[in-house]
């Protein structure tokens, strides 16, 4: 099992695929994607290698990320690759559902378990203006042929912003009440790139969690390969609520999960500095080499990510790593 000096213990990895995005999205594309390097995206081969040897180091868990994944061709051979690596008990997939309604059959068909999709906001005009595109309804009609075909892993991301998701909370309450789905408001959190937007849009989830516990909500016990979010069901509703607090008080402590990027490097931290290279082990496939860079490598990471004291690293946008 893969331990850091803080006695934490990584049983979930998040491997980004590609770090092109068709969504525009104002927190963190807002010009679009824009290529900045020339180097390759990890290989079918190179991902398997990778997934291999976190599977041997005690990973269960793994979350394919972007950019956005669905722009690789090859996703549904990535998530069986994935599927059938030994020791890996959970495929996942984070997606802004612009392809869901076309390819959710194949990907649950592959072995996919769960399925994060990005919503910032249920009223369509505000959904265009963050993302740049006007597809709100075709992601929600993914979501519900999801449901109705018996796929109910399924989880929905919103960033919290003030002029947006923060002011239409009753929308994501009245959804959730009848759909066994869970609904994750995630603080806004700051890169490299977006300094002003996140000083004019930052909010707390803190109000957010107060308003629960005075509604009748309570906290739900997560596993060990669970993320970060905090969890609260209510028995009047079908779905829960999730708070995804970063800038809270030991949000680092209870770190289980490190990652990956599309170019075949090892991040510590969302907002580490820049990744560590694996692409001399994965062009050999060398499994035993990988395991021991990581897990010396692991004895650098940092007890906190320093997010309140306004470091956010090497991170310029969050389509570098998936969030």
């Amino acid at each position: 099992m893969l331990q850091d000096t803080y006695g934490r213990t990584f049983s979930y990895l998040r491997l980004s695929i590609t770090d092109v995005c068709n969504f525009s999205c104002n927190y963190c594309l807002p010009d679009g994607y824009q290529r900045c390097h020339k180097e390759k995206f990890l290989t079918l081969e190179e991902i398997k290698c990778v997934a291999n040897s976190f599977a041997q180091m005690g990973v269960e868990k793994i979350r394919i990320t972007g950019g956005e994944p669905s722009l690789r061709k090859d996703l549904p051979e990535i998530i069986a690759a994935m599927k059938a690596t030994p020791g890996i008990k959970k495929v996942a997939l984070t997606t802004n559902g612009y392809k869901l309604t076309e390819q959710l059959p194949v990907w649950i068909e592959k072995g996919l378990d769960n399925l994060n999709v990005s919503i910032d906001s249920f009223e369509p005009s505000s959904f265009k203006l963050i993302t740049g595109h006007d597809k709100l309804q075709e992601v929600l009609d993914g979501i519900e042929q999801a449901l109705a075909s018996g796929f109910n892993n399924i989880k929905i991301n919103t960033v919290l912003m003030k002029e947006h998701s923060a002011s239409q909370l009753q929308q994501y309450f009245d959804y959730i009440k009848e759909r066994p789905v869970s609904l994750r408001f995630i603080e806004l959190m700051q890169t490299g790139d977006n300094e002003e937007f996140y000083s004019a849009q930052h909010v707390s989830g803190q109000h957010i969690k107060n308003q629960l516990f005075a509604q009748g909500w309570t906290q739900v016990i997560q596993d060990k390969s669970a993320g970060p979010a905090q969890v609260f069901s209510h028995p009047d509703y079908q779905g829960t609520i999730g708070l995804i607090m970063p800038y809270s008080k030991d949000f680092c402590s209870t770190c289980n999960r490190l990652r990956v990027s599309s170019l075949g490097k090892l991040h510590l931290c969302l907002f580490s500095e820049q990744g560590l290279s694996l692409k001399e082990y994965l062009a050999q496939d060398d499994v035993e080499g990988l395991k021991d860079f990581v897990t010396q490598k692991l004895s650098d990471k940092h007890a906190t990510h320093y997010l309140t004291e306004g470091f956010s690293g090497a991170t310029k946008h969050l389509s570098m790593l998936g969030g």
